[in-house]
């Protein structure tokens, strides 16, 4: 039974590191004959297994298949540790920008009758969140016969937006969807 557990231990370990290394490299590398592409880029033709293994050894470096489906396979003689060093260096840099891009939107609610207390404690927390870099929302509901008052929900978006104009511009101005009013404001670059 502990034979057991432990082949199937090893068998895991083993599909982790197959994950981790999509591309073969050197020895995993299972095909009879291969493209090979030179370390600078240059077509060397088409070469066995062993005769393509002893170029990358020669130059130091390793042997990667690149595309193991065409005919015949494709492999680059390269660092494979400094190519996939790259790789991931680009895939943070990517999902950085990524999150850039997705910044949040805090929303803030307001009523039309918003205390002053209440109305500079909403300004100051949006402050911060502003100098963060992320956009707000700042939103009022109409109940009853607010509705028939909206320029007075307006009158607050804009009071709001003025008290943190050092701070961010008007992204989209005070508009009216069902019984809600939204603006919605960005930081400033």
């Amino acid at each position: 039974m502990d034979t057991l557990y432990s082949l199937f231990i090893f068998m895991e370990v083993l599909s982790i590191a197959k994950n981790n290394n999509d591309l073969l490299i050197n020895d995993q590398i299972n095909v009879a004959e291969l493209m090979v592409i030179g370390p600078n880029g240059e077509q060397m033709g088409v070469k066995n297994l062993t005769d393509a293994l002893t170029l990358a050894n020669y130059a130091g470096l390793d042997l990667v298949l690149m595309n193991g489906n065409s005919t015949p396979a494709v492999a680059k003689i390269m660092d494979y540790n400094k190519y996939r060093y790259e790789r991931q260096k680009k895939t943070k840099e990517q999902q950085k920008r990524q999150r850039e891009a997705n910044k949040d939107i805090k929303e803030y609610k307001l009523s039309i009758n918003i205390d002053v207390h209440d109305f500079e404690t909403r300004r100051r927390n949006a402050e911060n969140y502003l100098k963060k870099g992320h956009k707000i929302k700042a939103s009022i509901l109409f109940r009853g016969r607010q509705m028939a008052h909206t320029e007075l929900g307006q009158d607050v978006l804009m009071r709001f937006a003025e008290s943190l104009n050092e701070f961010c511009i008007i992204e989209s101005s005070p508009r009216l969807e069902g019984r809600t009013m939204h603006m919605l404001l960005a930081p400033k670059k």
